[in-house]
């Protein structure tokens, strides 16, 4: 639970005023979401970010001054940072991979309809760290090559166990708890305890970087996504 009675407290970074505005309003118009800070560069927003403390920022990744990679960088190295949602429109696949290595927790896309924006926010707050899985896998089907390319290659840890090595798979095509609940017929409860070990043993601080060490080990392969996107 936030410090703020319940409310989830947002930070708005993007160089484009329309596309604050338009956020603004979808976001403001939740009794339990607000949004408190804003900035239109990644200096700016630091700055900002350092005076008042948010639970979830929506940064974009091409910016003036200071690129939302580098500013997930130095904002994730503090203490008690926020969760940080990139902003993409999938045509800067590397930014987006970037910043997810850089710890961004999730990603959205800058037309994604407003339940979906709100969901999301929700979602990466809670810790989850899980957007709509369409949008996982059209990011997957994008970013795969760079991943499987560019990416040291790593072994899946020995004390993973059969069925967790089964759910990081899920993980990384993106289901949701309730989705990998019905697919191993396991209860969801127990889907939630699979991963959290996994987070553990993967050493990935969220279900996003889980899914990044997924493609280092191979478990998974963009190929084996080709033809999944609705």
């Amino acid at each position: 639970m936030d410090e703020h009675g319940g409310r989830i407290d947002v930070a708005l970074i993007d160089d484009q005023q329309l596309v604050r505005a338009g956020f603004r309003m979808v976001i403001d118009s939740q009794p339990d979401l607000s949004v408190v800070v804003e900035a239109s560069d990644g200096r700016q927003a630091l700055t900002e970010l350092a005076a008042c403390r948010v639970d979830v920022v929506l940064m974009d990744v091409q910016m003036p001054r200071m690129d939302g990679i580098e500013t997930t960088r130095q904002l994730l190295a503090s203490e008690d940072a926020p969760k940080v949602v990139v902003l993409t429109t999938f045509d800067n696949d590397e930014y987006v991979l970037s910043a997810i290595r850089a710890g961004a927790s999730g990603f959205l896309l800058k037309d994604v309809p407003p339940e979906q924006l709100l969901d999301g926010i929700r979602t990466v707050h809670r810790g989850d760290a899980v957007i709509e899985a369409r949008a996982t896998r059209r990011l997957l089907q994008h970013v795969g090559p760079l991943l499987e390319d560019s990416m040291d290659r790593a072994q899946l840890p020995e004390e993973l166990t059969r069925r967790e090595v089964e759910v990081l798979e899920a993980m990384a095509y993106g289901l949701s708890n309730t989705e990998i609940a019905a697919q191993l017929h396991i209860s969801e409860t127990t889907v939630k305890t699979h991963v959290g070990r996994v987070l553990s043993k993967t050493h990935s601080r969220d279900r996003v970087q889980a899914v990044v060490f997924a493609f280092q080990v191979g478990l998974v392969r963009r190929s084996d996504l080709l033809g999944t996107e609705d």
